[in-house]
């Protein structure tokens, strides 16, 4: 998460070097904590796409299926996700995702950074207070 979320950072500096682009770095940001995100809700229950889609939605993380599903199925081809077929009552068998132990183990990495991060963020902004 965090070396390829910098990176992107980097490469809209340098690309838009007239002056950075506010709805690209957004972009950028959010991007680089959907899988964060994703494995947080994972983390509590098994759920299907439209349930995980739903709740990044209420908590304002707009995504779309087609961004989704390339990303579930890179998370489980990388061992953080397994997924079991639940059958239905409104149509076809569903698709519940899981977090597996590997999954777990890399979560807790992901928060170890992400607070760091945070700790960065905070020091820096006192900082410029102080000043």
């Amino acid at each position: 998460m965090g070396i390829a979320w910098y990176k992107s950072i980097a490469y809209l500096c340098i690309k838009n070097n007239k002056g950075m682009n506010v709805e690209n770095v957004k972009s950028q940001m959010r991007k680089g904590i959907l899988e964060y995100c994703i494995l947080l809700l994972l983390e509590k229950e098994a759920l299907y796409t439209s349930d995980i889609i739903q709740r990044l939605q209420t908590a304002r993380l707009i995504v779309v299926e087609g961004t989704l599903y390339p990303l579930l199925t890179r998370l489980k081809n990388s061992g953080l996700l397994a997924y079991r077929w639940v059958e239905s009552t409104q149509g076809p068998p569903r698709k519940y995702y899981q977090l597996t132990e590997t999954g777990a183990i890399f979560l807790k990495e992901l928060e170890n950074s992400w607070q760091e991060l945070n700790d960065t963020i905070y020091h820096i902004k006192n900082i410029l207070k102080e000043e």
